[in-house]
């Protein structure tokens, strides 16, 4: 039934600012009218009686309420347009509104129905009484409304329904469609110009005339996504830049072949860029690109099962990803037992990169790509670095090694004891002892060092090995009996760095006859020795574990074919470090710690070039002797050595360099064990 079918209905209208609400009349004699169903619906809401207040004062549903919401914001981008003797005329909108059924009445239906039920609980319960108790009565006088108070309760959702309530209706007509009323009004749609020529605004060029007509919308380009956060197309795909193609499918597909990948960019896209790409958002297992933890798992989100925070998901999921480095298989029940995260996480982390096999456990889900490995050597490499680094970071958050997790290297599987100066010694003879070639060498390098003392006293004398079947030997001598500290005593600034005078620990041509690492020719010393020195400039106190981990970082930043890559040992860092103008701390550990020899090796910064200098080689000193310290401690020592002008500020500064503070006490940087 359309309005034409019944122009002599009249409607009511209240016309508000942004909304409309128009009431229509049914015509209740219409065949296609259900007159039991009106009936029922006005009984429903108006109840027996009826009155003023009565929303259907015939006792039949004769109207409809149509309320109005806006359909679009932006009405700029939209016309009414009306084509004739062919002519297309426009007519810009202002606003657009569409009408929709109010279904208001069926809440009227169920108050009433509310109202009924109340009655008719009170009524039975006052048949019960025989005479109604009397109560009393408290009057109060309301406080006068301050205009806060007047402000919020103009601004109310039932002052605003309210006020919408009590707006009055305003009767209106329906006049048909070939209605000479009607046909007046859509004379105001024509343009009333004798020409379009004298219009010059239209004389333009097609696409000059579309872009005026459809001008491009700041609003939807602000609010258009920079790219989609589910499925897309593979056209849509690849309009936006490589990156974000990368990222887009590596967090939908989780785990992917090197070619795979390839093969969905395209043939055109240059393999480089997309190595370059990849790296900064997968990393390599078994030859395949897995996608990162903080892909998947962003900052200040949390686990949807546990609550768990992003950070810890993503370091479990990325021992997962790397159990699945050293071996195809996970067991589940493992995985839950050293992250301590629920199931239910667990399972999700297997979920991307695994596939369950009965009675065996998860199974990487893809098999190993050999073609990858043989083909991009550098890449590989830069991966091994960074698995090295993470693999540091999980054994010393998890403690892998208490876990029965795969060790250490014999001579590093646990924590180095605190030996006393005898106690080396008869360590050194007994081992010299079991090797008589040993005892030779260690007997000829003590000659060497005594003369040496007696030109340069206050000189430790290091050799390299003679030949490479003996580096194994010295370095156990080494680690047996690591040489003390023979400097002269006396005041602080008459102390030797390393070892050395200070001129020549900085900047020296030769360290015990051989060349000193940071100084000499090759690319890779130069290369060591600005990364070392860049390093400790940022952070004064670094142990080695910690100094390893950051080179591994650095590496993996580095380019392929760098000549970092060529390999560097541990015992060519210490040195280029000693050769920086550093010096190891020789800090007293507990018996009992559980830090591993590289982490109870404490290298400082001796001199910056700063007004700190003299301050950082108390506190350093400090630490040589106590592997604790309270401030007032470090705080009367320094004003014993520097002055009774010394700061707050530069007592502050120097600890904020070198130290920590846990549990009310100061240790030196990475020495702490929580």
């Amino acid at each position: 039934m359309t309005y034409d079918d019944i122009p002599h209905l009249s409607a009511k209208i209240k016309p508000k600012q942004q909304k409309v609400e128009l009431e229509m009349a049914i015509d209740t004699l219409n065949p296609n009218y259900c007159r039991s169903k009106g009936e029922q619906i006005a009984l429903n809401v108006d109840g027996a009686c009826t009155d003023e207040s009565s929303t259907y004062s015939s006792k039949l549903m004769d109207k409809q309420t149509f309320c109005s919401s806006q359909s679009t914001s932006n009405t700029a981008r939209y016309a009414a347009a009306l084509y004739r003797q062919g002519e297309l005329h426009l007519t810009p909108l202002h606003g657009i509104l569409q009408l929709r059924p109010s279904f208001s009445y069926l809440d009227k239906a169920d108050a009433k129905h509310r109202e009924r039920e109340a009655a008719n609980d009170a009524g039975d319960s006052s048949q019960d009484e025989a005479e109604e108790d009397v109560k009393q009565i408290t009057v109060r006088f309301s406080r006068p409304e301050s205009e806060q108070a007047r402000q919020r309760r103009v601004q109310s959702y039932e002052f605003l329904q309210k006020k919408h309530a009590e707006e009055p209706w305003v009767h209106l007509h329906y006049y048909g469609l070939r209605d000479s009323r009607s046909e007046h009004e859509r004379q105001y749609l024509l343009c009333q110009g004798s020409s379009g020529v004298e219009n010059t605004e239209l004389v333009k060029s097609p696409s000059e005339y579309l872009m005026m007509l459809m001008p491009p919308s700041p609003e939807e380009e602000k609010d258009k996504p920079v790219a989609p956060s589910n499925v897309l197309s593979m056209a849509q795909l690849r309009t936006l830049p490589l990156a974000d193609q990368i990222k887009i499918l590596m967090k939908n597909v989780k785990v992917m072949p090197f070619a795979n990948l390839m093969s969905l960019l395209g043939p055109s896209i240059d393999s480089v860029a997309v190595l370059r790409g990849i790296q900064k958002v997968a990393m390599l297992v078994q030859g395949n690109w897995v996608v990162k933890s903080d892909i998947l798992y962003p900052k200040d989100s949390s686990s949807p099962h546990s609550g768990v925070p992003a950070e810890v998901l993503c370091r479990g999921r990325d021992f997962v990803m790397w159990k699945f480095t050293q071996s195809r298989w996970v067991v589940r029940k493992e995985v839950a037992a050293v992250t301590k995260l629920c199931t239910e996480d667990v399972k999700d982390f297997l979920e991307h990169m695994a596939v369950v096999r009965v009675n065996k456990g998860w199974e990487f889900i893809l098999p190993s790509d050999g073609d990858f490995i043989k083909k991009h050597p550098d890449v590989v490499q830069r991966q091994h670095m960074l698995w090295t680094g993470i693999q540091a970071k999980l054994e010393k958050v998890y403690n892998l090694v208490k876990e029965g997790l795969p060790k250490k290297p014999d001579g590093q599987s646990g924590p180095a004891a605190l030996l006393s100066g005898d106690q080396r010694v008869q360590a050194a003879k007994s081992k010299a002892q079991q090797n008589h070639a040993l005892l030779e060498r260690e007997l000829q390098r003590r000659k060497e060092q005594m003369r040496a003392s007696a030109v340069l006293p206050g000189v430790r004398i290091k050799e390299e090995p003679m030949s490479e079947g003996e580096d194994e030997e010295d370095q156990d001598a080494e680690e047996d009996e690591e040489p003390m500290d023979t400097s002269l005593g006396g005041g602080l600034h008459n102390r030797l760095a390393n070892g050395l005078p200070s001129g020549r620990a900085a900047g020296g041509d030769s360290f015990n006859g051989h060349p000193l690492p940071g100084c000499a020719s090759t690319p890779v010393a130069r290369e060591l020795r600005a990364f070392v020195e860049a390093t400790f400039q940022r952070q004064f106190v670094l142990t080695l574990s910690e100094l390893k981990r950051l080179f591994n970082l650095h590496l993996a930043s580095l380019p392929p074919g760098h000549t970092l890559f060529s390999g560097i040992s541990d015992r060519m860092l210490q040195d280029t470090v000693l050769a920086a103008g550093c010096k190891q701390i020789l800090v007293p550990f507990p018996p009992q710690t559980a830090a591993s020899p590289d982490e109870q090796k404490v290298f400082a910064l001796w001199e910056s070039g700063d007004m700190s200098d003299q301050h950082r080689q108390v506190l350093l000193e400090i630490f040589s002797k106590n592997y604790r310290v309270r401030r007032n401690m470090i705080q009367s020592r320094l004003t014993q050595e520097c002055g009774e002008d010394l700061s707050k500020q530069e007592v502050d500064k120097v600890l904020k360099d070198c130290c920590v503070s846990y549990g009310g006490m100061w240790y030196l940087k990475g020495t702490v064990q929580s």
